[in-house]
């Protein structure tokens, strides 16, 4: 019997001996499983592509929960601890960046040439390699753009797939070098994506040849911004043309006309039909419609109103109020017929009258919201003053992206996909380019396109509030006020202060209002003075990617 047992033993030991252990872990998924040459659908490679989708930015309260907005002059963080006031607060360095996007755009990249390098493998109908190579090529593009307006040039690798033997010391490209590469591939994608109106619903956050030609609109109307057409700050010549061109050239805006023009000319998309409130509210809470272009898709939900709306009402409609629009932000919404309100901002009569869009944007001390007023007062039910709790500065919450929910009793699930780009905003940039140019009136005929649906009325001579025979310098401004309230809180704000290079702005003093429910009286307080110095015209390179990298060269000013 122990001859048998011992001999049973053996064998046991032998046969593991035998048995080849793992060199990588069974469950690693290998290009080799994605890019397979018998998947003749291309199911496995089109979820890879469409997973590259999910590294596009966030939009929605991204910065720690936080509206990028909350670091201009339109809006401060209702939270005390938000890290988002390292960008006013003159503590932004290389280690503590809350926007640090870095590694996600190289991730899209990295995975946008994996894709590019091995789907020639896989055996799918040509017309659909076609689509998904040019939404490849589209996505990396982004990614490169979203580097761009964030630090200046950046590393180009083309098509190069690194390894672990790869040398990963490189040198940033120049800014014009870089905007050459990313028009190019928009170029390049363009032919090969379908057109937006013959994507079907189940595609829809698919990209569109609009979309490509949507970036590149965005990027050229960057580029020729006064901080990257020659306007660098940067004292090392070097420097100056990675963070922008060296020198200035006012021919750059004809090449915004060129684009938004193709664009507009291929007829899809347009500014929905109607006027008001209700209309533009409708372009962020209906999922498919003509203003938008691309959108980060997202499940229905009610997370947007229970991070943003007012503080005070209670479970299931609990709501946290991370934002606080700022009184600055309410006195850019013109009259409602379209001249600029000089009116009074210390009584409630101040929202009566105005742009309609002020009423989809912000909720505002008496507006009504779930069967009740909205009480931004002092000791009001959403402005308790209660300790430790997050509440406005400044008597104001975002409303904007949220459903009618005046009179119901609770929050139903919704359509929130942020916008990456909108009709509008194409509108807008073709609109300033044109002012560049001297084309005024032009300019105004595109600019009065928004104000009209927006509802701002026509007036004499159709006008819609801009003055007969406006100069270039007016418009121009005219054309940056109405960006700030059409675009606000999609992250256009932050970036045109610095494309505009607005200094004054960046260091503006954000004001509130205290309101007493007896009077009732309004009082302007200020909320905070933001803290501007030149070098936060750009982001610092992360910190970490410095000392991995002796050829990257930081932005002047960080260490």
């Amino acid at each position: 019997m122990k001859r048998v047992l011992y001999f049973l033993i053996i064998v046991s030991v032998l046969a593991q001996s035998c048995r080849k252990f793992e060199n990588q872990p069974e469950e690693r998924v290998l290009d080799a499983d994605v890019f397979d040459p018998t998947d003749q659908e291309g199911v496995q490679s089109t979820a890879y592509l469409l997973g590259i989708y999910s590294f596009l930015p966030t939009g929605f309260n991204r910065i720690e929960g936080d509206f990028l907005d909350a670091a201009t002059d339109d809006a401060v963080p209702s939270s005390e601890r938000s890290n988002i006031m390292l960008f006013t607060n003159g503590q932004l360095n290389a280690t503590n960046n809350p926007d640090n996007n870095w590694a996600n755009s190289y991730t899209m990249i990295r995975r946008s040439n994996v894709f590019l390098k091995n789907i020639g493998i896989v055996p799918i109908p040509e017309e659909k390699r076609k689509r998904q190579v040019a939404e490849a090529r589209f996505l990396r593009a982004f990614a490169y753009f979203e580097l761009l307006k964030r630090y200046g040039g950046v590393p180009l690798v083309g098509d190069q797939v690194f390894d672990l033997n790869s040398d990963l010391n490189l040198p940033r490209n120049t800014f014009a070098a870089c905007v050459d590469y990313i028009a190019a591939e928009c170029d390049a994608a363009t032919p090969d994506l379908p057109n937006g109106s013959t994507i079907a619903a189940a595609e829809f956050g698919r990209v569109p040849s609009e979309a490509a030609m949507a970036l590149k609109c965005r990027l050229y109307l960057y580029a020729a911004s006064p901080l990257f057409n020659g306007g660098g700050f940067e004292t090392d010549a070097t420097l100056k043309a990675i963070t922008g061109y060296p020198t200035n050239d006012p021919a750059r805006w004809q090449r915004v006309i060129t684009i938004a023009e193709a664009l507009i000319a291929k007829g899809y998309y347009k500014l929905p039909a109607g006027s008001g409130t209700t209309v533009y509210s409708n372009v962020f809470t209906t999922k498919i419609n003509t203003d938008i272009i691309l959108s980060k898709q997202l499940p229905n939900s009610t997370v947007i109103e229970n991070a943003n709306a007012p503080v005070g009402y209670v479970a299931p409609t609990t709501s946290n109020g991370r934002n606080s629009p700022t009184q600055n932000f309410v006195n850019a919404f013109t009259n409602l017929n379209g001249t600029p309100y000089t009116g009074t901002t210390t009584a409630a009569s101040q929202y009566e009258g105005r742009d309609p869009r002020l009423k989809s944007i912000l909720f505002y001390n008496g507006v009504q919201w779930l069967g009740r007023a909205v009480q931004t007062y002092e000791g009001g039910l959403d402005k308790p003053n209660q300790a430790f709790k997050t509440q406005t500065k400044t008597s104001y919450y975002l409303r904007k992206f949220m459903a009618d929910f005046t009179t119901s009793t609770t929050y139903a699930n919704q359509s929130h996909n942020f916008p990456y780009f909108r009709f509008a905003d194409v509108l807008l940039s073709y609109a300033e380019a044109l002012n560049e140019v001297g084309r005024v009136e032009d300019a105004v005929r595109q600019m009065n396109l928004v104000r009209a649906r927006a509802g701002i009325t026509a007036g004499t001579g159709s006008r819609y509030g801009v003055p007969v025979s406006v100069s270039q310098d007016d418009l121009r401004n005219l054309i940056k006020n109405e960006r700030r309230i059409e675009l606000s809180f999609e992250e256009h704000r932050f970036w045109d202060l610095r494309r505009w290079k607005m200094s004054a702005e960046l260091a503006s003093t954000l004001q509130g209002l205290t309101i007493t429910q007896n009077d009732p009286l309004y009082v302007v307080k200020n909320v905070n003075t933001m803290i501007f110095q030149p070098k936060y015209y750009h982001l610092p390179i992360p910190y970490s990617e410095i000392t991995k990298n002796t050829k990257l060269v930081q932005n002047e000013g960080y260490y």
